[in-house]
Parts: C-alpha cells; sequence; structure tokens
C-alpha cells in the first residue's frame, strides 16, 4: 500500500487511540511487525501546544518508520496551523480525526460530529491539504447514525481534497462501539474512490482480517481495541496473509518479558509516577487473557506506586 510517496511494508495500520497509542505502544507493536501507526488526537487549537501532555501526543522522536500525527478540530484555519505545526515538528503524514465519537469530542462538533456537516468538512479537507507538502489522510465512521450514513458523500468529497488515504470505521457515530461492524459501507466506499481505503472495526485475529480485506476489498486494515495488550496479533496477522503460516502465540514466559519491555518504555517515556499509572490499563489488557492471574494480584498490581512495586507483582504473577 501506498500514502503519497511512501510505500508501507504491509497492509497493518495501527489505530490512533486516545490515550493508548502513545510512543511506547506504538514502537512495541512495530517490534511485531505493524506497518505503519498514527498518533493519538493532537488537539488543533493554539493555546493547547505547549502543553507537556500535548507534546508526548505526537512525540516521534527516535521512532523508526513513518511519523504519522492525528489533530481534531472544527475550525479550518486552526486545523491548517495545526497541520504546520505538526509537520515542522517532524510530522511525515497529517491524519485528520472525523472519527472519534468520544462524547467531549463530539461536544465541541469535532471528532464523528463533523460528519453532520459535510460543507465544512470539505472546508477544513482544502484547508488541511493546501496548508502542508506531507501527504494527508482521514478517519471517518461511516455517518452520524443508521438514519444518517453518508460516507460514500464524504469519501468523495475527501478524494476530491486531495486526500492520500481514507480509514472508515464500519459504525456510525451513535453506535460507539456497540453492535458489529458494517462492512459493507467500507467495501461500497472503496468502489466508489481511486485513494487507498483502509477498513477498521472489531479485526481481532488473522482469519477475521483476511476475511475483511477479502470482503471489502480495502487496501489495508486498521487494529485498535484488538491489539490492546496483544501486539503480537500484528505478527500473527502478517504471517497469516503473507505466507498462510499459522503463528503461535506467545507463551507466559514470552508474554513477560513483552510486558516488561512495554512497562521499561513507558517508564522511561512519562516517568516513574505517571508511567506507572498509565502501565495499570495496558497491564489489564496483557492479564486479560490469562485466566490463572487471581484478582488479589491484580489489586496490588493497581495499587503499586513505584515501577519496582509493579514490576515485582508481575514477576510473581507470571514466573509463579
Amino acid at each position: 500500500m501506498q500514502i503519497g510517496p511512501y510505500n508501507l511494508p504491509n497492509k497493518l495500520v495501527l489505530a490512533p487511540m486516545a490515550g493508548i497509542s502513545d510512543r511506547p505502544f506504538r514502537s512495541i507493536c512495530k517490534d511485531f511487525g505493524v506497518g505503519f501507526t498514527v498518533s493519538e488526537m493532537v488537539a488543533s487549537n493554539p493555546d493547547l501546544r505547549d502543553y507537556k501532555k500535548t507534546r508526548l501526543k505526537a512525540d516521534y522522536e527516535g521512532e523508526k518508520g513513518l511519523g504519522s500525527v492525528q489533530i481534531v478540530g472544527t475550525d479550518p484555519k486552526q486545523m491548517a496551523d495545526a497541520a504546520i505545526y505538526n509537520v515542522q515538528r517532524g510530522a511525515r503524514i497529517i491524519d485528520i480525526n472525523m472519527g472519534c465519537p468520544a462524547k467531549k469530542v463530539c461536544a465541541q462538533a469535532a471528532g464523528s460530529a463533523l460528519l453532520r456537516d459535510v460543507d465544512l468538512v470539505k472546508r477544513i479537507l482544502d484547508a488541511v491539504v493546501t496548508a502542508v507538502d506531507v501527504p494527508v489522510t482521514l478517519k471517518i465512521r461511516t455517518g452520524w447514525d443508521k438514519e444518517n450514513r453518508n460516507a460514500l458523500e464524504v469519501a468523495n468529497i475527501a478524494e476530491n481534497a486531495g486526500i492520500a488515504a481514507l480509514t472508515v470505521h464500519g459504525r456510525t457515530r451513535a453506535c460507539k462501539f456497540q453492535g458489529e461492524a458494517e462492512y459493507e459501507t467500507i467495501k461500497q466506499v472503496k468502489q466508489i474512490v481511486k485513494i487507498p481505503v483502509i477498513a477498521n472495526g472489531d479485526i481481532d485475529s488473522a482469519q477475521k482480517a483476511e476475511f475483511v480485506l477479502s470482503m471489502t476489498g480495502a487496501d489495508a486494515i486498521m487494529i485498535g481495541r484488538g491489539a490492546q495488550g496483544n501486539p503480537w496479533l500484528f505478527k500473527e496477522i502478517d504471517g497469516f496473509i503473507s505466507l498462510g503460516a499459522k503463528i503461535e502465540k506467545p507463551s507466559v514466559a514470552d508474554i513477560f518479558v513483552i510486558l516488561t519491555e512495554h512497562l521499561d518504555k513507558l517508564y522511561s517515556f512519562y516517568g516513574s509516577t505517571v508511567g506507572v499509572r498509565i502501565a495499570r490499563k495496558h497491564i489489564g489488557w496483557y492479564f486479560k487473557n490469562l485466566d490463572f492471574i487471581c484478582q488479589d494480584i491484580r489489586s496490588k498490581i493497581n495499587q503499586a506506586t513505584q515501577p519496582n512495586q509493579q514490576m515485582a507483582l508481575i514477576h510473581s504473577a507470571l514466573t509463579q
């Protein structure tokens, strides 16, 4: 798959998940073969640019591969300025968020709320594409609700505006993450545009990935929740799609090594106090399918306040 001048190594993309797709997680997923990643969404509001939390979201320092930064907002000029700012900081691709269903985002008429105003969608896309000389991509949902699906209309607007690739999450904003993803709409989008289309939604196994690619005709797939605590999913999918090979899931000992590396990256990136706090949700996801991890250990891990405490408890849980 190609985005602008960039040839991606495979068809696998890590979704831009708020509070999750930070540099440590992107790095771990790249170690397992994801071909392309997108940062957490960064507000276009210029008043927020100098906040440490904002800068960390788009931090690609020392990270291998392309740096794609996702921006969110409602004002065309602010979005264009945000794109310029992030390109100056090293972004090689700008992604526009019109897919986030979060209440606090939609309350500002941003994210997937923009799908209710196609004229504003066009003005934002035109402004951002014109402002920067790097590829601009777009992520959308199939519409605002089931009665107002307009992904095909937005896809045509995106292609005419010069968007380099389009990601479609197969749900409306109203659906949030409930129900099953509607791949038929993604298929229809792919049939009417010439730009690359990336399918997103409910891809959690190699077999599901192959099905979605075949059913939709999409150029690539984007995985979000399926990779949480499960970064080796990308290796499983790539092996299955490329070679028809079944890649064995990691052993408990392997998971301990992966988790330890992930936590080390979090502590280094955020510092001990914040790193320990952010690590808790990732530990929970890694442990999710390990039925032998008792609730008592999980509670103690969540109460740990220092990296060495957290690590010691995980070591005890996974090496008993």
